[in-house]
């Protein structure tokens, strides 16, 4: 019988201070063979130390833009001059090796994939509540007061728009690796689709078809 190894694509977005990164860390670290982070493009230079195809891939702005105008790229944003997004041949060439492809973009960018993926699992990420939020802003110690109230009320917005995803995962302190589980139980069961199987066991009870007698 051929080989029905399914990888999965799904997106993680989540509110800044959600631990949607912590999630994808453990994650990975769970299971770094059947799961792995999509790595994105960039129109922009190397940095010191960063290894093409690793970091980013790294391609120029003409290449970039007539990888969109072809359909080629899944999602994009334009960030200080530079492109950045991801290319649907890095998805396609995981998800057809059996990998579950993660991808840790924002909101939009998470529809857009839909769109063209229409496969593709979405996960939101949130705090229990808003002090919570609040909290994790203000311990690392890089926010300010008025940036903290701004991240709230942008993350206030941007629950309101992910009313299309798919699951809504609550981060609860300390509980990081409750919350991978989660994530990776709904993705090994939405294996077990009919959608990924109908061909082969349509021939189940097929005698002359070598597939149903295996």
């Amino acid at each position: 019988m051929a080989n029905h190894k399914i990888g999965i694509p799904f997106v993680i977005s989540g509110p800044s201070g959600s631990g949607k990164g912590m999630i994808v860390r453990e994650i990975l670290k769970r299971d770094s063979e059947n799961y792995r982070l999509s790595v994105s493009a960039t129109t922009r230079q190397p940095r010191p130390g960063e290894r093409d195809g690793v970091e980013y891939y790294f391609i120029s702005r003409k290449e970039f833009e007539d990888r969109i105008a072809a359909g080629e790229v899944l999602e994009y944003t334009e960030y200080c001059g530079n492109y950045y997004g991801t290319l649907k041949s890095e998805v396609e060439n995981l998800t057809e090796a059996g990998i579950n492809v993660i991808l840790e973009i924002e909101i939009v960018g998470g529809n857009n994939v839909r769109r063209i993926r229409p496969d593709t699992l979405l996960f939101f990420v949130i705090p229990p509540d808003a002090d919570t939020l609040r909290k994790r802003l203000r311990g690392r110690g890089t926010e300010s007061e008025e940036s903290i109230e701004k991240r709230l009320a942008r993350a206030e917005k941007e629950i309101l728009l992910a009313k299309d995803y798919d699951y809504l995962i609550v981060n609860e302190t300390d509980r990081i690796g409750a919350a991978a589980d989660e994530i990776m139980q709904i993705v090994e069961a939405e294996k077990h689709r009919m959608r990924y199987h109908f061909d082969r066991v349509a021939h189940l009870f097929d005698p002359a078809d070598p597939v149903g007698e295996q």
